[in-house]
């Protein structure tokens, strides 16, 4: 079967822009988590998130921008970052070679928004003709693939949180089976809004630490209270090794494994003892042909609510029994709140990032342990330790679930 490399990294999150900017945030402990900005949220609950506050017009021209929502634009922009840091021209990725393959949890959701208080305010002939193209979820990849020209494989994945985790696990699978040479892959979300913050505050979701908000979003503590709700894209440039050796790439990891199951459970809660996300595990790391024993580290979901890191907790247990108390473990949602649909991408390039530097990313704000809670999540500081493989988990509303597994390129 081909092997599938990444060669491109294109982070857009609220802790950095880029590759490198974004690796550097991570290993400062650095917060993106800010009260909110863009609306007034006094009446929510929840008045904290985490923006991307960057100027966009350097990768989306501001006339083009009217036309598409914010999760187009934020993956746009992953997709430039992504192709630079791969070294591909836009020649390179034109042509039926060439796949889009990028999710979204949501859609165009701000779009959504804006457009109903026209209805409501002015009626339905008022509604831009814009309205839905905007909005829908495969506009991404659409898009994407427009703006380079890529005509081979291209589709979308919609799984709530654990979409960017399924992106790339399904791009694989095509480079895989020879569909394709080059991935673009990953996932954008643009959810910072009044009705999706009103939404998870009235499930009781999000965290209401708004006097702290760089100490809210704190996975696996005993005083976790919800996630943060964030916005961003991971867009990663995906490979088959011949192919990227043949031009001389810079290869930044290798993805052997994924696997996707199902909680069959609850619509927002995890199964218990997370027998779900532990059969996920275990497939992936099937898929990849590696045994327990050798994963040195694991990006959690981590999303620093209640259930979630508790069962999470569990099914590592499960899966690795003895070895889980040698794992290095770490949420990395605690620096960049919960990205949605693009968490399971970015979280995958921080993988990348781990392997190929020997760098592990920290939980940051890990100052109240829970006695429930008893596995390395590599405390408040970035460590230095070099692993060959890790894995990436995603867990989604739905019960859906994601695993990826890297493997350090060497």
């Amino acid at each position: 079967m081909k092997r599938v490399v990444i060669t491109g990294l294109g982070p857009v999150t609220p802790i950095g822009l880029g590759a490198e900017a974004f690796k550097q945030a991570q290993r400062a402990g650095k917060s993106g988590v800010k009260p909110i900005t863009r609306f007034d949220a006094s009446h929510i609950a929840c008045r904290i998130a985490a923006q991307v506050d960057d100027d966009l017009s350097p990768w989306v021209d501001p006339k083009e921008a009217r036309r598409i929502d914010r999760f187009v634009q934020l993956a746009l922009a992953g997709t430039a970052l992504a192709a630079q840091d791969a070294g591909l021209s836009d020649a390179d990725l034109a042509g039926e070679r060439v796949g889009t393959l990028v999710g979204s949890g949501i859609g165009g959701m701000q779009t959504w928004e804006e457009t109903s208080q026209v209805y409501v305010s002015r009626g339905a002939n008022r509604i831009s003709p814009f309205f839905i193209p905007m909005m829908i979820a495969n506009m991404a990849s659409g898009q994407i693939a427009m703006r380079y020209g890529s005509t081979g494989p291209s589709n979308t994945v919609v799984t709530a949180c654990a979409t960017g985790g399924m992106a790339l696990g399904e791009a694989m699978r095509l480079i895989q089976l020879g569909e394709a040479d080059i991935m673009i892959t990953g996932g954008s979300e643009a959810t910072v809004t009044p009705m999706a913050m009103g939404g998870f505050s009235s499930m009781k979701a999000l965290s209401t630490r708004n006097d702290e908000p760089e100490k809210a979003s704190r996975p696996f503590t005993a005083s976790r209270d919800g996630f943060v709700l964030g916005e961003g894209a991971g867009i990663v440039i995906l490979e088959e090794l011949e192919h990227a050796l043949k031009r001389g790439a810079h290869i930044h990891a290798e993805l052997v494994g994924y696997a996707t199951s199902a909680d069959a459970f609850h619509m927002t809660m995890p199964a218990p003892e997370g027998r779900g996300a532990a059969q996920a595990m275990r497939r992936a790391l099937r898929s990849a042909g590696v045994n327990p024993e050798q994963i040195g580290y694991v990006n959690a979901h981590g999303t620093s609510t209640p259930a979630n890191d508790l069962t999470e907790t569990q099914a590592i247990k499960s899966v690795f029994g003895e070895h889980a108390r040698k794992l290095a473990v770490s949420s990395t949602k605690s620096m960049t709140g919960h990205l949605l649909g693009a968490a399971g991408a970015v979280e995958a390039i921080a993988v990348a990032q781990a392997l190929e530097d020997g760098i592990l990313p920290p939980t940051i704000n890990y100052d109240d342990p829970d006695p429930e809670l008893d596995l390395d999540y590599i405390p408040n500081a970035a460590r230095e330790q070099q692993v060959e493989y890790a894995i990436s988990n995603s867990f989604a509303f739905g019960g859906q679930n994601a695993v990826l597994v890297f493997k350090r390129f060497s």
